[in-house]
């Protein structure tokens, strides 16, 4: 299956489980699945929140594929 965005690959560089990325994002780790699939997008402040997290841009995670 073929990801809608970075955030699974960040999420596994960093050796973070979804549980564990959702609990530090204070999301249910069913929207991280998600959010990752492309099922759902996030809104701007968790969006800003992740980048942040990783010391990255809204647009490296969420629009350069």
């Amino acid at each position: 299956m073929e990801t809608k965005n970075n955030l699974q690959v960040l999420r596994k560089q960093n050796s973070l489980t979804q549980e564990e990325f959702a609990k530090k994002m204070n999301v249910a780790p069913d929207y991280i699945s998600m959010i990752e699939r492309g099922v759902r997008s996030p809104g701007f402040s968790l969006a800003k929140k992740i980048a942040d997290f990783f010391g990255t841009t809204i647009d490296d995670i969420f629009f350069n594929n």
